[in-house]
């Protein structure tokens, strides 16, 4: 086995558990490799350190398979390695049956990504050593899973890095382009064919639950109280609005909320699920905002859902010129920083986002604001939305702070893997 020696002043990254080697972390390489080999990596005197997939081709030279110099990578090894990532799924995840059942590094199976829709796996393989062992692969999923179809979603141009070229295509058994999945009792239609990524993005799945205690309480500030009354003889209270007229909307506690950057819709399921009064749910994509509306009517909120069509940048500042309001107003959008190049523009529009989605909550209200650019630190995210707020004369209030879901885990000493912010703040007039 070729040995990758590492130079002795390099940063100790995979001592602190980073995957990745880079081409400027290597002092010589001992042995003829060829593309896609096991080889072993060692520091400049030779000490054995890991074991992994090499590509001289790409800049992220090897990745790390194992830390084990007597653990052979063949069938054996990802059988184990598939086994062991259903078995964490199914011990954290409230429904393994759809969830990311492989992230990659994560799941010490670098550039590799399995996520599950019921019996239906769909994979990404996103490097040179992984396509070279797919057959591997797809047999261990097979008898861990044991799904009716696998999708191979290798539509992604991070492989073009690695070599290698862009596909989508059956890799095992019969899959339907659509299919039914649960999430926190929500259902969704998923196009894995067709859908962005793998069909479905699983890694909010606890930050969408979270925003349920922000869904009630509000027929107060809707002007509604209380009145008692006597029917039959026996004292109720009742919900009556500003002019006495008694409130037959069963939902008139509910919180008014705007999605913007609604996708499939999940947000506004889950707000519906716990009690919000209506929902407006924007995208800009007509196919986005069909799909939510297939999946608000799957679910039976359809009567409490208004779709927008629109560029969510020009709808929330018309909104705020409007003198329009919103108990709670979400902020999902996709990544706006996708090369370290892009961050001070990926700014400005964070900023612009959230200082009109903060302007558009009533005093008292929430904002609800995600960022899953990699390149947009947490710190830097925290300090955008905090200029925005001093801009909107705003003061605001953490409630919740979180990343990714239990099925994104995350790999100390890897911060390529913390990619996603997701906030819930108070909003409170600053005058």
């Amino acid at each position: 086995m070729a040995q990758v020696k590492l130079h002795q002043h390099r940063k100790k990254r995979l001592e602190t558990g980073h995957p990745w080697i880079f081409q400027s972390e290597v002092m010589e390489i001992a042995g003829e490799v060829e593309p896609g080999d096991i080889v072993e990596v060692t520091n400049h005197k030779g000490h054995f350190l890991a074991k992994g997939y090499i590509n001289p081709s790409s800049q992220m030279i090897v990745r790390i398979l194992s830390y084990d110099p007597q653990e052979t990578i063949d069938y054996s090894f990802f059988l184990r390695r598939i086994r062991q990532a259903a078995e964490f799924r199914t011990r954290f995840v409230d429904n393994p049956r759809a969830c990311r059942v492989i992230y990659g590094e994560a799941d010490f199976l670098p550039g590799l990504i399995v996520d599950r829709y019921e019996d239906i796996l769909v994979v990404q393989i996103l490097s040179l050593g992984m396509e070279m062992r797919r057959e591997w692969i797809r047999d261990a999923l097979v008898e861990v899973f044991a799904p009716t179809g696998i999708y191979l979603r290798n539509d992604v141009p991070v492989r073009e890095l690695e070599g290698l070229t862009q596909s989508k295509e059956v890799m095992y058994g019969k899959c339907p382009r659509e299919v039914t999945i649960e999430e926190n009792g929500l259902k969704y239609v998923v196009d894995i064919v067709e859908g962005q990524k793998t069909g479905f993005f699983y890694d909010q799945r606890e930050n969408r639950a979270a925003i349920a205690p922000l869904m009630k309480g509000w027929g107060e500030a809707h002007g509604i109280t209380m009145h008692e009354v006597d029917v039959d003889g026996e004292k109720m209270l009742i919900p009556v609005d500003r002019r006495g007229k008694i409130v037959k909307n069963p939902f008139w506690d509910g919180a008014e909320v705007l999605e913007c950057f609604t996708h499939t819709g999940s947000f506004t399921l889950n707000a519906c699920k716990h009690g919000a009064k209506k929902v407006t749910a924007l995208d800009i994509s007509e196919l986005a905002i069909e799909t939510a509306r297939r999946n608000v009517a799957l679910n039976g909120f359809l009567h409490r859902v208004d779709f927008v069509t629109a560029n969510a940048f020009d709808y929330l500042r018309e909104s705020v010129e409007a003198k329009r309001s919103w108990d709670v107003v979400i902020l999902d959008p996709p990544a706006f920083a996708k090369s370290r190049g892009a961050v001070k523009g990926a700014c400005r529009g964070y900023k612009d986002i959230n200082l009109h989605g903060m302007k558009l909550v009533r005093p008292g209200g929430f904002l609800v604001t995600a960022s899953c650019s990699y390149h947009m630190s947490p710190e830097l995210f925290l300090e955008t939305i905090q200029e925005a707020a001093v801009d909107a004369k705003k003061i605001l209030r953490l409630i919740e702070w979180r990343g990714a879901g239990k099925d994104h885990p995350q790999i100390s000493g890897a911060e390529e893997a913390h990619y996603l912010k997701f906030a819930i703040f108070e909003v409170r007039d600053r005058k």
